[in-house]
């Protein structure tokens, strides 16, 4: 026993809740800026960003920092603003009408659990694609009146801020969230406290707080291991989104679904449906089959075909390497008591997760997911055909054409990826009620009374806008870094808005292939520098911060873009967000993707810019492999056959081909 001898110096710290507290009048815009509605209202957002432009930026677009940051005067210039005033109260009248839409009752109510969502640029909770298909799943949800709950953590650290060193090096920043500062609240209970969840662990209990995100009319709840109930090890596991070795991922995916599961137990919420949003969240379904047999007293495989029955697995990725798989010791060390909860051997319950019961394969989330999910989707047609023979082992005496496994083509969220401009003039063509009705193609036959001028004129609007976006982008983040001002000046006045310019940014993963523009340096600078039709490329994208590859790959583009003959030609935007996403996708005049066929799931950016005018010009793959079939004048496509079973030469083929398809046929028509 270790014995305290002195309390001197010893600091004690202890949570302090700071909150402004905004005039009466202004109250309205406390309460919206708690509610990510504003997020795909384009009055709702263009509201705070008046209250104050250079504010709006320099808080990342978060309204509950903004209105913590404005000063007293400025407060009081807007309750004098007669204008002003008035807006409030008619966006607020807005909020108010749609939250008292009621919630349908002739659909199910889901329960949806994913480790990520991107739902705005303050909120850092999310890395990439599958997060932002969360976002926007629930987005649709609340605009849809689907009665949905959401399930998920609040990171502390969220995934990494990207700069990049003077010579193009990727540097990864974990910088710690502001609580207080996120359009987010704490679950509370009649007395103002936090509500602790107690969350089971083998030897020990971890706490968690609740916290709350308001997304229009769905709630999404946040676990948060991160205060001083809990060790600094198991603290840990809120702190970064796939941060930690594997003990911390199979924790991490204990309190997801374990933990996800008591949480809306605690809260009282039922539901119909549980979606896990790939195998991470496979274990609620473990908790379920624990409830079912001790609470109501079922058999085991009576509670597994009522568990099936309302169980849906989404799988997003198209390789085995991409799933989680984890050692029987290491399974073991978290999951040991379940078995006698259930009343089977262990051995059934690591059965449960392998491909080929009672062999010594390492327990798969994803087999689990498949297991106890009665249905299983992949996220585009071609993923499905490729998810039904990557998993064709499980179901033994079954072709892999039998398998139940669909497909749902990924969507995004159309209010919050077009542009405002865009969403103007869907309304003043289509009508108000077309954002209700987006999948009738009657809505959508109107698009041919608006003339060819009038969309020429707005694609060059947002092209214009991207441009001053890039150019103060790229000018503030550079001289940041300490880059020469004279070579910045010389690269922001070389973007040319008269130019064809061409968008690239996803994660950077080998299989993106961004790799393919850059393997004949002459001829893509003959493409760039052609005085008559000039071409610029702006690429923006992340890599993972253990793929030595990916990081590489971001820096060879950096050198390239730094030669004489590609300065300004050739840019790269770092710290790819939500903002430089949604600047990129409406703002373009080609949106380029060439992914190795057939690793690219789906993709949805290529959606995204279709919404906002902007042609693609990518490899049948993912969402684009149907895409393009329904509308080939929608862009050009690099073909799906295959000629070459050496991927190098496949690469050279293609780059060939893009190189071509550029000099021949697209630039020409620009």
């Amino acid at each position: 026993m270790k014995l305290q001898v002195s309390n001197t110096n010893a600091p004690v710290w202890r949570d302090i809740m700071v909150k402004s507290d905004l005039p009466s009048k202004l109250k309205p815009l406390e309460v919206m800026s708690r509610n990510l509605w504003w997020v795909w209202n384009s009055e709702g957002k263009s509201l705070f960003r008046d209250l104050d432009h250079d504010l709006w930026r320099a808080t990342g677009e978060n309204p509950v920092m903004l209105l913590q940051k404005l000063g007293f005067e400025r407060l009081q210039e807007i309750i004098k603003d007669e204008d002003m005033m008035s807006r409030i109260e008619k966006v607020y009248a807005d909020f108010k009408a749609y939250m008292k839409e009621p919630m349908r009752k002739d659909v199910p109510s889901v329960a949806y659990f994913s480790m990520e969502y991107g739902l705005c640029n303050a909120l850092k909770i999310y890395s990439g694609g599958l997060g932002v298909l969360a976002g926007d799943y629930i987005k649709e949800a609340s605009d849809s009146r689907v009665d949905m709950t959401a399930v998920g953590f609040l990171y502390r650290y969220g995934y990494f801020t990207q700069t990049l060193s003077v010579d193009g090096q990727q540097i990864a920043n974990y910088e710690p969230q502001n609580f207080n500062q996120l359009p987010i609240e704490q679950v509370v209970d009649e007395n103002g406290n936090p509500v602790i969840l107690e969350v089971p662990y083998p030897g020990r209990v971890i706490y968690s707080h609740i916290w709350k995100v308001n997304v229009g009319r769905m709630n999404l709840y946040l676990m948060d291991t991160d205060f001083d109930m809990n060790s600094e090890f198991d603290r840990q596991i809120t702190h970064q989104l796939y941060g930690g070795d594997w003990e911390n991922r199979i924790k991490q995916e204990y309190m997801l679904g374990i933990g996800g599961i008591l949480m809306l137990k605690k809260l009282g919420i039922k539901t119909d449906l549980y979606h896990c949003n790939e195998g991470h969240a496979a274990l609620l379904n473990l908790q379920r089959l624990v409830d079912y047999v001790q609470e109501d007293k079922l058999d085991f495989n009576v509670a597994l075909e009522i568990v099936r029955a309302s169980s849906l697995y989404t799988v997003h990725t198209p390789v085995p390497a991409g799933h989680d798989y984890f050692d029987e010791g290491l399974f073991g060390k978290y999951m040991g008591e379940f078995p006698a909860k259930l009343g089977i051997s262990w051995a059934d319950l690591m059965n449960m997760g392998r491909e080929n019961p009672n062999s010594d394969e390492r327990f798969s989330m994803s087999v689990f997911a498949l297991n106890t999910c009665q249905e299983a989707n992949g996220v585009s047609w071609l993923h499905g055909e490729v998810s039904k023979k990557m998993f064709a082992g499980i179901w033994k005496g079954y072709s892999w054409e039998e398998s139940h496994i669909g497909y749902v083509t990924n969507g995004v969220h159309m209010p919050t990826w077009a542009a405002s401009e865009w969403k103007a003039l869907y309304e003043d063509t289509f009508g108000k009620d077309f954002f209700l009705n987006q999948s009738d193609t009657k809505f959508w036959e109107k698009i041919y009374t608006v003339s060819d001028e009038d969309i020429w004129n707005l694609r060059m609007t947002m092209k214009n806008k991207f441009i001053n976006f890039v150019r103060r982008d790229f000018r503030e983040k550079w001289l940041k870094n300490q880059g020469d001002p004279s070579r910045i000046m010389s690269i922001v006045d070389k973007i040319n808005p008269n130019a064809l310019i061409i968008g690239f940014a996803r994660r950077f993963a080998t299989y993106k292939r961004a790799h393919l523009l850059f393997s004949d340096l002459d001829r893509l600078s003959a493409i760039v520098n052609n005085p008559q039709f000039p071409v610029q490329f702006i690429f923006s994208g992340k890599a993972h911060p253990a793929d030595g590859a990916g990081q590489g790959l971001i820096k060879r583009i950096m050198e390239i873009s730094r030669m004489p003959q590609f300065l300004g030609k050739i840019i790269f935007l770092e710290n790819y967000d939500m903002i430089v996403a949604k600047r990129l996708v409406s703002g373009v005049d080609i949106w380029l993707n060439t992914p190795t066929r057939p690793l690219e799931a789906s993709g949805t950016s290529g959606e995204k810019a279709e919404m906002n005018g902007v042609l693609n010009f990518s490899v049948l793959d993912g969402w684009w492999y149907e895409g393009y079939k329904f509308c080939k004048q929608a862009g050009w496509a690099l073909t799906e056959k295959r000629t070459f079973t050496d991927q190098s030469q496949q690469d050279k083929l293609d780059a060939a081909t893009i190189y071509s398809m550029l000099e021949n046929e697209i630039v020409p028509l620009y």
